[in-house]
């Protein structure tokens, strides 16, 4: 398979995850109390937003490499 189409098709699977999640979770521990031995942590769950926009552009430029791949 040529770079290019390998690339393409890379792009198009990214735009249908932008789509489907919509955004990128991940969760962080802080501490919350740290008295001498006593230590008291708390889960915090982070959210990076993807927006649609995100997943147009990469499906865009997949079709487009899948394109240029299949003409080179």
């Amino acid at each position: 398979m040529k770079p290019l189409m390998l690339l393409g098709a890379f792009l198009i699977v990214v735009g249908i995850v932008a789509f489907t999640y919509q955004g990128i979770t991940y969760t962080t521990r802080e501490k919350v109390v740290d008295i001498g031995s006593m230590h008291i942590t708390a889960e915090k769950q982070n959210t990076i937003p993807l927006t649609p926009i995100v997943g147009v552009l990469a499906l865009v430029g997949g079709g487009l490499l899948l394109l240029a791949g299949r003409k080179a």
